[in-house]
């Protein structure tokens, strides 16, 4: 099993092409998550994208022919955390995230997200950025 960190973004898009491709050459299924805090921040227009969002993708999942399956998680965690969980619960070969381009000074942090899963999870992890 691989696991896929999504958001509709370009690093987003990129993490699930490369997570595709991975499935191909490993011979392996896909999950995708998109993890969402929710709460008040979560107004009924951004749910309502969410959804449209992983149904597109869950499209995509078929028209490439990958198996698998999409889960939009709205559990209060962090994306780290999420993804983390996932991929321990599925057994997870590898992880597959997005990477945006970052300041000088951002580089230094990574990204909080993206520090976590590269450090705390239990499998190997791709960290893959856009191109263009």
């Amino acid at each position: 099993m691989i696991v896929v960190g999504y958001v509709s973004t370009k690093e987003g898009e990129a993490a699930l092409e490369r997570a595709f491709e991975e499935c191909k050459l490993r011979d392996e299924q896909l999950t995708v998550i998109h993890s969402d805090r929710g709460g008040a921040g979560l107004s009924g227009d951004a749910a309502r994208k969410n959804d449209s969002d992983l149904r597109r993708v869950a499209s995509r999942l078929e028209d490439a022919g990958v198996k698998g399956d999409v889960r939009g998680l709205v559990r209060g965690k962090e994306p780290a955390e999420d993804l983390i969980a996932v991929a321990e619960e599925t057994d997870a070969s590898l992880i597959v995230i997005g990477l945006r381009r970052r300041t000088p000074v951002g580089k230094l942090i990574l990204g909080s997200n993206a520090q976590r899963v590269l450090l705390d999870a239990p499998c190997d992890v791709l960290a893959v950025k856009a191109t263009g």
